[in-house]
């Protein structure tokens, strides 16, 4: 019985227009992040747990998809794996060998034979086994071996060799392909651990474009996708504002070429750290942003239920509500915040940012629409100022664009004092807005501009040179490939909405020219090589 084709859930196929439509997003993007001098990295789609794990919080980590060390190595082992096995099988069947070989005598050096036999890695181990097995006495101040046991050396050498390869074999599959392994969650932690791996490979302040795959094991949903591509640009290296500026001049930018309105939400962790500590709960500052980060799904009263089943008091949730409940300007806010945040150092420095890339944006005269929220926090640990959120105002989805400052994720690496700031575009989530909206345009398919047809093997071997040369010119053409019956021909060019195509038959090849017919007013000309390339451009 054959097995009926399915993809996980949470996954996506795409056809060839689908891919022309996620390209035009792709391309619009890239455009604009390189009209701002960023350059294009890649990191591998699996990255070591050890890099993922405790970067995303509780509820991040347990999204993660980790690869499991389980099941037969030898069974799917690549040719570079087994080489290793092969190597290490070899020099323990060739030193068995020759251990059976073994002559005794006076001239025999036992320590010779081991230096040439075995080698560094093994050498020393295979002599301070026999040392400890009392098979060999040795006099270190003059490092020497002054007895040998004759009668137990051949099998206790075997014995080690055996056992200590194997050892060998098992460590270095363990250091080389056993690392529990985990599918990259975002492309912000990876590019982290980029930066420390290539810092001397690098220049600061590096600014930097990726976009490829994530995977995340959430449930499935409207908008919400287990394998998903994010398009992020980041700069580190530098503490300066005027790099949350270039990000939202980015979000602008590529938002007004996509034609989609959108409002542009931005908070600051140092005020809510602020907030945490004004109420008198500093220590449970991710609790707090975790919850709060809810509240356009869950609603205040959710909010408040989830802070305090975190140990949260009544008398710091009834402190916050106020503060979550602010009203006005983005100035008026602020001015607020000022007032409330009075006694908190670090909150007070949250605002004094904020205040900066406002009075920016405004000097730089952005056009989206920028709102202070409050209840954005973004639940992810790394970030320690300015947050942001980019929501659709024409299409109930969920942020299609998030990112924020982090001045201390290199540090998980061994590199301190590098900050950096970022967003990133959730290309999916983009792509289905657009589907909403039949936001795509009409050429957005990078289709054939011309097919060849013809009437038999002759036209059809007459068409050859006529694809290659407009091809040589830039032209997307095409031939068919069989001498079917001119109807299918024609029906393969309406499929793929192809707009011209050249009918070659007896009369077009005696006036060495083709009949190129327009699909879309049904127009047709004979015409020579010259005037198909200037239709075509």
């Amino acid at each position: 019985m054959s097995q009926k084709p399915s993809i996980p859930k949470g996954t996506r196929d795409f056809t060839p227009q689908e891919m022309a439509n996620r390209n035009y997003i792709f391309n619009t993007i890239k455009d604009v992040f390189r009209l701002y001098g960023f350059q294009q990295i890649e990191t591998p789609a699996m990255e070591n747990l050890s890099t993922l794990m405790g970067k995303y919080g509780e509820e991040g980590d347990k999204l993660l998809f980790k690869i499991l060390n389980s099941g037969d190595y030898l069974s799917d082992f690549d040719k570079d794996k087994l080489d290793i096995i092969e190597d290490l099988t070899l020099q323990k069947s060739r030193i068995l060998e020759n251990i059976n070989n073994i002559e005794f005598n006076n001239n025999f050096d036992l320590k010779n034979f081991i230096v040439n036999n075995f080698d560094n890695e093994l050498s020393d181990i295979v002599l301070k086994t026999l040392i400890v097995e009392n098979i060999v006495e040795y006099d270190n101040q003059n490092d020497e071996i002054i007895n040998i046991s004759n009668e137990d050396l051949i099998p206790k050498l075997n014995l080690v060799t055996h056992q200590t390869i194997t050892e060998i074999v098992k460590n270095k599959l363990k250091a080389d392909f056993g690392i529990e392994k985990g599918l990259r969650y975002d492309l912000t932690v990876p590019f982290a651990r980029f930066v420390v791996q290539h810092q001397n490979e690098i220049s600061f302040p590096f600014k930097r474009f990726q976009i490829q795959p994530v995977w995340r094991a959430d449930r499935p949903q409207k908008g919400r996708y287990r394998e998903f591509y994010q398009c992020d640009v980041d700069v580190v290296g530098s503490d300066s504002l005027l790099n949350e500026l270039e990000l939202i001049q980015i979000v602008d930018e590529v938002y007004r070429r996509l034609k989609i309105n959108v409002v542009i939400k931005i908070n600051n962790r140092k005020i809510l750290s602020g907030i945490a500590e004004i109420i008198g709960e500093a220590e449970k500052i991710t609790d707090i942003t975790v919850a709060i980060d809810k509240m356009d799904k869950i609603g205040l009263e959710k909010v408040n239920e989830e802070i305090a089943s975190k140990g949260i008091s009544a008398d710091a949730i009834s402190k916050l509500q106020p503060i979550l409940k602010l009203s006005g300007s983005n100035a008026e806010k602020l001015e607020q915040l000022k007032v409330v945040l009075t006694s908190s150092e670090v909150g007070l420095k949250g605002v004094s940012e904020l205040e900066t890339i406002f009075g920016l944006c405004v000097a730089m005269n952005v056009q989206t629409r920028i709102e202070l929220d409050l209840t954005l926090a973004r639940g992810l640990n790394y970030y320690t100022g300015a947050i942001f959120e980019v929501k659709a105002l024409d299409v109930e989805i969920g942020s299609i664009t998030g990112g924020g400052r982090y001045d201390n994720l290199t540090g998980v690496f061994g590199m301190d004092g590098v900050s950096g700031v970022g967003i990133s575009f959730g290309a999916d989530r983009i792509y289905d807005v657009l589907n909403t909206l039949n936001l795509y345009p009409e050429n957005s398919l990078e289709n054939t501009q011309i097919l060849f047809v013809s009437f038999g093997q002759k036209e059809l071997l007459y068409s050859l040179p006529w694809v290659k040369a407009l091809r040589s010119k830039g032209l997307n053409a095409e031939i068919y490939p069989e001498t079917a019956k001119m109807k299918k021909q024609m029906s393969y060019a309406d499929n793929k909405r192809i707009p011209f195509v050249a009918i070659v038959g007896e009369n077009e090849m005696n006036a060495e020219k083709v009949m190129l017919k327009n699909m879309k007013t049904g127009e047709q000309d004979l015409v020579s090589l010259e005037e198909i390339y200037e239709k075509l451009i």
